[in-house]
């Protein structure tokens, strides 16, 4: 990794490279925190800002675990160690009843940000049949808490954007934002839409427009007889095809932080080959299916390769971490090179 770069924001790039904490989970703590698995010699707060300005990023994006136990004048603290830097706030519903968005909007002026990324539903793999009932009522959920609580984000002068988090289509996540206001978005995780039955340029051809954030997610696939799993890779080495997702997204002269992230250190396995996964999804096109599915198939694991990271092997704390940088060293200098073009 590149230790010589400068951490101040060029106004006129139309992407600006950023990490956030997801694609080196278990080396800032986050991974099984609280239970055993958490690891022992976690770099945390302190430790990720100074690999973000090591790394001359220009964007760091933070999560609620590390700021909500702050008082306000520690994110003031927070804010001025973060000077020169583009800040986005990472929180999410918790399906509690009478939730609200106080603590984000409280946070995100603190540190100095403009955007809260939001997922609104705990539903991975796109799994909304294994919810049952459930999953209908996290949705109603989600609808009365953004109704009731998202024009407080807009008096505060933030934007709220809804990521794509293995859960919503882009379609769906447009009529949430549609509704809600202009003060509401979406977040881009360029990796999610496979886990969804949906391809990622059509995605983006059809969200661009409120894209606020990008999350660079990469994924290989491994085949199985239900569907396929989304293995974790360096971002450039998998199936998202980022060239034509950032050609879409410049077009709309809007320009966009996007954070560095590797996938979750488990595989996440799409069941789509059954029917019953699809219960409770809007139709999708056949021949948009079959363009993910090639893109899919394009450097795939083979059936019986071992897709698991060091974590899910349960390799030592060193292993892991080891894993994390790699990748995230890989990916940064991948991303940096092609967004050049822009």
């Amino acid at each position: 990794m590149k230790t010589d770069a400068p951490c101040a924001v060029n106004p006129d790039r139309k992407f600006w490279l950023g990490l956030n904490p997801y694609g080196l989970a278990y080396t800032v703590g986050l991974q099984a925190i609280g239970t055993g698995r958490a690891n022992p010699s976690s770099i945390g707060l302190a430790g990720f800002i100074a690999l973000v300005r090591r790394a001359g990023l220009e964007c760091i994006e933070l999560d609620h675990r590390w700021l909500t136990p702050m008082s306000d004048d520690q994110l003031d603290e927070l804010r001025s160690r973060l000077d020169g830097l583009i800040r986005i706030c990472s929180f999410w519903l918790t399906q509690q009843p009478g939730e609200d968005l106080s603590n984000a909007i409280r946070c995100t002026k603190g540190v100095g940000a403009s955007i809260i990324r939001f997922h609104l539903t705990p539903v991975l793999e796109g799994a909304r049949a294994a919810w049952g009932a459930r999953w209908n009522e996290m949705v109603n959920h989600a609808w009365d808490t953004l109704r009731r609580e998202s024009r407080k984000v807009a008096d505060a002068g933030l934007v709220l954007a809804l990521e794509d988090h293995q859960d919503f289509c882009s379609e769906e996540l447009l009529q949430f934002a549609d509704e809600l206001g202009e003060h509401v978005g979406i977040v881009l995780d360029t990796g999610n839409p496979f886990a969804v039955g949906e391809d990622p340029v059509a995605f983006t051809r059809r969200a661009a427009h409120r894209i606020r954030h990008v999350h660079l997610k990469d994924y290989i696939a491994q085949f199985t007889d239900e569907g396929y799993r989304l293995v974790r890779c360096a971002i450039g080495d998998g199936c998202v095809p980022f060239a034509e997702m950032l050609d879409l997204l410049q077009r709309t002269g809007r320009p966009l932080a996007a954070s560095v992230e590797p996938g979750a250190l488990e595989a996440r396995h799409i069941r789509i080959y059954s029917e019953a996964w699809w219960e409770g999804y809007p139709p999708r096109d056949a021949r948009e299916l079959a363009a993910m599915l090639g893109r899919l198939h394009r450097g795939r694991l083979r059936s019986d390769a071992d897709y698991r990271t060091p974590w899910e092997l349960h390799a030592s704390a060193e292993a892991v971490m080891a894993y994390e940088k790699a990748q995230i060293d890989r990916s940064i200098e991948t991303m940096r090179a092609l967004m050049r073009a822009y």
